[in-house]
């Protein structure tokens, strides 16, 4: 019976998945074997020994301890693409909240509350409302930095508006560009596509390299008439240089879903609650595909969508037993590994061997259980950080 502790309001159709003849689903289990969450910053919280995976229902996992976790040997999973659709949508209206005088002009409709006189009203709303004009988006240019799951699906959208799409994103995985439109313009940099486009909207993690990747020196490039669209994180965009651009007129619009002290209020600024996946499809979508990675590193073993360990997934053929491991990245573990079983006579029916940094992760299938004492002699091989015996019942 494998234990799952939950945090924050997980969706229930992904925790129904687990079904309750394998598994014991609790936000208050102690020594779970896994961990599923949304939110909640696991920084200061004390990780059961007994815990050998997370899932975050999200794509973000900046609240959880991601090298502490590689060095424990736990597996931290996320849900790229499963909330897309939800952050697709919010940077279309982004962009079209900052082109039109929606929110100014909704804000002068309800100060006429007091007025009776339709007659008077209309003509007050037909004077005024040239005041709140904006531009349209077909015809505009749009920058996409980051063209994963998210930004490919508003790189979908835009076109279809009859905009202009260009994009840089200098990690560009094979799927990724197999799912990418073709009339998107691949710039060879962010400063290339910084000079050259209407809107900008910023679809990257928040690591080392993206840190403040809009700053001062990069707004510079910009076109005094664009607008920026930050769904991903806040911290890829100086916001102290963001109002002092947005002061001096060279940038027009700042619209984000992290608000900030030095942002709240400004007139150029639209700033949102963090709400990019607060839909119930995208809450849903998200705790599924965290169940269901779970369920199968947990049974079998496989690592999908992991943030800090190699993919893993190997099909159990009709195979009695698996047995993990993984190891610190070095040359030789895997030989001294299976000499064990050479030299106890234990046949290995098939196996996997990927890494990932510093990290290696191996499966290996067998006829049957290997035993006990062949066991304890794997877990004491000079770097073998953690082993798993997974068999059929």
């Amino acid at each position: 019976m494998f234990k799952i502790k939950t945090y924050n309001k997980i969706s229930d159709k992904g925790l129904s998945r687990f079904g309750q003849d394998k598994y014991q689903v609790s936000d208050s289990t102690e020594k779970a074997d896994a961990i599923v969450l949304r939110s909640q910053k696991l920084h200061d919280e004390v990780l059961p020994d007994s815990t050998l995976a997370i899932a975050r229902a999200g794509a973000g996992v900046n609240n959880v301890p991601i090298d502490d976790c590689t060095n424990k040997g736990i597996v931290v999973f996320n849900t790229p693409g499963a909330n897309a659709n939800a952050v697709k949508e919010l940077v279309l209206a982004g962009m079209l909240l900052s082109s039109r005088g929606i929110i100014a002009g909704r804000e002068f409709v309800n100060t006429l509350g007091q007025m009776d006189d339709a007659s008077e009203m209309s003509k007050l709303l037909e004077k005024e409302k040239k005041h709140y004009s904006g531009s349209e988006l077909a015809g505009k240019s749009l920058g996409i930095v980051g063209l994963g799951a998210i930004g490919s699906m508003v790189a979908n959208v835009a076109l279809s508006m009859d905009m202009e799409v260009k994009g840089f994103d200098p990690a560009l995985s094979v799927e990724a560009a197999w799912r990418l439109p073709s009339e998107v313009q691949r710039m060879e940099s962010l400063h290339a596509l910084l000079s050259e486009v209407d809107y900008l909207t910023l679809h990257v993690p928040a690591i080392e390299a993206t840190h403040h990747m809009i700053n001062a020196d990069t707004l510079k490039l910009m076109r005094p008439d664009a607008a920026i669209m930050n769904f991903a994180r806040d911290a890829i965009v100086d916001p102290k240089a963001i109002v002092d651009s947005l002061d001096a007129g060279k940038l027009r619009q700042y619209v984000c879903d992290f608000p900030e002290p030095c942002l709240i209020a400004h007139p150029k600024v639209i700033a949102l609650p963090h709400i990019g996946a607060s839909t119930a499809e995208a809450e849903e979508n998200c705790a599924i595909m965290a169940v269901n990675q779970l369920k199968e590193f947990l049974e079998n073993g496989n690592i999908v969508n992991s943030v800090n360990f190699p993919k893993a997934r190997m099909g159990r053929n009709g195979s009695a037993c698996r047995v993990t491991f993984a190891n610190d990245n070095v040359a030789g573990v895997l030989g001294n590994v299976l000499s064990i079983f050479a030299e106890n006579q234990v046949n290995v029916l098939d196996m996997m061997n990927k890494s990932r940094n510093n990290v290696a992760y191996n499966i290996l299938d067998f006829e049957e259980k290997p035993s006990d004492q062949v066991i304890e002699q794997l877990k004491k091989v000079e770097h073998v950080t953690s082993v798993r015996v997974l068999c059929k019942t």
